[in-house]
Order: C-alpha cells, then sequence, then structure tokens
C-alpha cells in the first residue's frame, strides 16, 4: 500500500461548495455498562440504511474528544451511514460533557481527571466493549450484518489517542507494557490528536501501531484547555512518529481545533461545513484503500479539495 501526504499550494480562495448526501439512515442509541469494570458505555448507532442490508457493512467505532458526547459529531456518523458505512458513537463517562457541569471553581480539577493515564485506558476498554456488544449475535440485531474484516476505530482529539491505543500505542510503567491494543481494529482515523502528554519519546509511543492511518488536522488546530495548551506541530509529531507508512495526512488551510466538531460556525461560516464534508469523505477515500485497496478514491479526494489543502512543513 503506497499512502502519501496529502498537500497543496492552491488559492484559499477557490471555495469548494460542501455536497450534502441524501441521507437514508437509522439511529440508535444504547445504553450499555460493563459489569466487569462497572463503566457504563452509552452508545449512539449510525445505521446505513431503514433496514438490514443484503451483505456485511463495514464499522466505523467513533470516540469523542474531551467533554463531548456520543450525540457529537453527528455530520460524521450521519454521512458515514448514508454512504453504506455503519458508524458505532461511544461515550466515555468521566471525560464526557460531565467535565462542563459543576462547581467552575473545581474545572480545571475535572480536566486533569479527565485526562489522568487511568481514563486514557479506561476510553480504550470503552472501545473494545463497544465493539464486543455490537457483535454479540445473542443480544445485537446488527452482528451478522457487519463486515468483522473491515472495522475501523476514528476519533477526534482525545478520541484520536483513544484510537491509536486501540491501535497498539503503549506506554512504560514500572518496566511493564500499558497495551490496550485491539487487532479487530484495521484502521484508523485520526482527527486532530494532541500529543501524548507526559511523554517524552513519542516515536517510543507510537512505533507500534501497525494499523492504517489517516490523520487530520488544520492550520489553526490549537488545543486550548484549562492547564493544556497544543500547537498544530503536536499533530504533526504525531503524524511522523507512527511507525507504520501506511498513513496519510491531510491538513486544511484555516479552521480551528473544534471545526471538527458539531459547532456550525468555528472556522468561519463557508469553511466550517467544507472542512467537515471533506473530513468525512476523506476517511471513507482512505477506507476504501485500506479494505478495497482501490486508491482512486483517495487521489480523487485529494484533486476535489485541493483548494482547502495545505502541508505545514514538519
Amino acid at each position: 500500500m503506497v499512502v502519501g501526504t496529502l498537500a497543496a499550494s492552491a488559492s484559499p480562495q477557490a471555495i469548494i461548495p460542501a455536497r450534502a448526501a441524501a441521507e437514508d439512515v437509522r439511529v440508535a442509541d444504547f445504553d450499555w455498562s460493563d459489569s466487569v469494570r462497572n463503566r457504563r458505555v452509552p452508545t449512539r448507532l449510525y445505521w446505513p440504511s431503514a433496514g438490514m442490508p443484503t451483505r456485511p457493512v463495514p464499522l466505523i467505532v467513533f470516540s469523542h474528544g474531551l467533554g463531548q458526547s456520543r450525540t457529537g459529531y453527528s455530520y460524521l456518523g450521519r454521512h458515514w451511514a448514508a454512504n453504506g458505512y455503519a458508524s458505532l458513537h461511544v461515550q466515555h463517562i468521566g471525560s464526557d460533557n460531565s467535565v462542563w457541569a459543576g462547581n467552575p471553581f473545581e474545572i480545571l480539577d475535572r480536566v486533569n481527571d479527565a485526562a489522568a493515564e487511568r481514563e486514557a485506558i479506561a476510553r480504550a476498554a470503552d472501545l473494545s466493549f463497544a465493539l464486543d456488544r455490537i457483535l454479540d449475535g445473542s443480544t445485537s440485531a446488527f452482528a451478522t450484518f457487519i463486515d468483522r474484516k473491515r472495522i475501523a476505530a476514528a476519533g477526534h482529539s482525545y478520541g484520536a489517542n483513544t484510537t491509536l491505543i486501540v491501535g497498539g500505542a503503549r506506554v512504560i510503567r514500572n518496566g511493564r507494557p500499558l497495551d490496550r491494543r485491539d487487532a479487530r481494529f484495521k484502521a484508523g482515523i485520526v482527527i486532530s490528536a494532541p500529543p501524548f502528554y507526559g511523554e517524552r519519546d513519542l516515536h517510543a509511543v507510537l512505533a507500534s501501531v501497525s494499523m492504517p492511518t489517516f490523520h487530520v488536522t488544520a492550520t489553526e488546530d490549537v488545543i486550548e484547555l484549562p492547564g493544556r495548551r497544543s500547537p498544530v506541530q503536536d499533530r504533526l509529531d504525531v503524524y511522523e512518529a507512527i511507525g507504520t507508512s501506511k498513513k496519510a495526512l491531510a491538513v486544511f488551510r484555516g479552521g480551528s481545533h473544534s471545526i471538527f466538531t458539531d459547532r456550525p460556525l468555528t472556522g468561519g461560516v463557508t469553511l466550517n461545513p467544507q472542512v467537515k464534508q471533506a473530513t468525512a469523505e476523506g476517511a471513507m477515500a482512505f477506507l476504501d484503500l485500506t479494505f478495497r485497496g482501490d486508491a482512486t478514491s483517495l487521489a480523487a479526494w485529494g484533486k476535489t479539495w485541493r483548494p482547502i489543502l495545505a502541508f505545514e512543513p514538519v
């Protein structure tokens, strides 16, 4: 598989109108609970039709960013489902929208708790547990209609880190690796990945990620959280540190960290829907390459969205 960096030098004035797909999407919420960990794992499933397909469909398991929930990133779930992919959005209790609730003077403590290593590991376990449940034929009506050879993890921000953890990222603690790799995930969609805070050697953390990964960021993709700041360069460093050559990088010109959420105005009323559309389409084009060996979709995607793509030198 030959996958390279996507770059462009076209004028940002060459604006592309966003295209809306005709939706035939079923949405279902599940309030699952992992009894082993005594942890709730709410999910929302976007299914690619009102009925069951005639053949198994690929699945994307999505992990939200800090302070979000299963209802967020709906533009991704709906687009993917409207185009033949099931999309299961997992809510991580402890780093979800509950972070913003409560005493505002304690928000730094809540953010620190949400970003702690134990929560990062718990989030990865959430993805594996949710995948277990949706593939369990004894309880899931969708299990027999999912193609188990075409399962991808995806996430934004903290969720991008979660995606990389189930893809093989690991750290060493007390001489032993903390490893939550789940080999059922065959590819990763990594949107706005922060650094692995507290880790000095990013290559050591990410060298063992062997699944193909599609990385997405923007030239104004700066993370600003209480007690934490991460520049765009961190996104590029994560891309470079991934251990496999089966990866691609898309850098949008302009935008912001939150442009990839459901917020409709961040980054501007014109660029915002374009970046969302391009991100949703780019992920599917990369999965076409990964799952079917078809590079034409990714090449066409790069040509279509060239006016809003840029490359930030590492």
